[in-house]
């Protein structure tokens, strides 16, 4: 059994001299603190493996799902492997630091009362979050003449897969089949970069760019693998939000311009366990109110 808490950020972007220094004042409460770092740590292998070193030498466990930042394939990076190739170097990486990956197997967070499997996962997404009836021919299309364009297109390869698609859903197949193995009377702790359910990406500034966001794939994993939280980043919206009962937790910094307009001393890690009770759900406040 765990004293201590089960935390959780993402989107540190430590390429970012604003938000490495942030980084680096990330520390556990307790002894017994386990963080979850739910992807975007950096673009470069370098600085990947700074960060999530830094932290896994503070914290009991450490615990990340890879973003897409992680995936990227840049010419300042000294490691120029692509796509599947890219992330499998990435898990060997993990692995040398102790710290755990959505090809590991799953821990258990221990608390008085229960026990609950913390599921890192790797699903990517494959452009099904678009509005209802718009192709994806005319919503690139669109992207393309508003300027706003996920830069994955240039730099986040499929390979060996021939397109993004093919590679979410063949990795929303594979941890299908292990989410199905957890034991039905444990309750999870969903770890993704992307949020697993279309909802949150409808607070979208561009609501074209959520077809960057997610698959409609996974639209039940949070009821049908019996969730007590969802946690998520990307959208750089931190936000708790609640959807079938359920919290949807996410815990992004994000650029300093855009940290910097709601604070000017960012402290980018949230309580998952226990949930922290100053987070109303946002889609709950006025029923919280009443």
């Amino acid at each position: 059994m765990s004293v201590g808490s089960l935390l959780a950020t993402s989107d540190l972007h430590i390429s970012y001299d604003q938000n490495r220094a942030i980084t680096e004042t990330i520390r556990p409460t307790s002894d017994e603190d386990w963080l979850i770092v739910a992807g975007d740590v950096a673009e470069s292998v370098d600085r990947i493996s700074w960060a999530l070193e830094l932290l896994s030498k503070r914290f009991a466990k450490v615990i990340w799902a890879p973003g897409n930042h992680e995936l990227w394939t840049t010419k300042h990076d000294s490691v120029q492997l692509r796509g599947q190739a890219r992330y499998e170097h990435l898990v060997r990486v993990c692995r040398e630091l102790g710290v755990s990956t959505p090809e590991d197997e799953f821990p258990i967070w221990r608390t008085e009362e229960e026990e609950f499997v913390v599921a890192p996962l790797f699903v990517l997404y494959d452009y099904s979050f678009r509005e209802p009836g718009a192709t994806l021919e005319a919503t690139m299309k669109y992207a393309y003449e508003t300027g706003i364009v996920c830069t994955d297109e240039l730099v986040l390869h499929p390979d060996p897969h021939p397109t993004r698609q093919a590679w979410c859903h063949e990795r929303v197949e594979i941890t299908r089949k292990r989410l199905d193995a957890i034991p039905e009377h444990l309750r999870t702790v969903l770890v993704s970069h992307w949020p697993l359910h279309r909802g949150p990406t409808t607070m979208l500034r561009w609501p074209h760019f959520a077809m960057w966001c997610g698959t409609e794939l996974t639209a039940d994993w949070h009821l049908r693998y019996r969730a007590a939280a969802a946690v998520y980043g990307h959208l750089h919206i931190p936000l708790t939000l609640e959807y079938d009962g359920v919290r949807f937790e996410e815990v992004s910094l994000g650029y300093p311009r855009e940290w910097s307009k709601r604070t000017d001393k960012p402290y980018p890690v949230r309580s998952i366990l226990p949930a922290d009770p100053t987070r109303v759900p946002w889609n709950r406040r006025d029923e919280a109110r009443a």
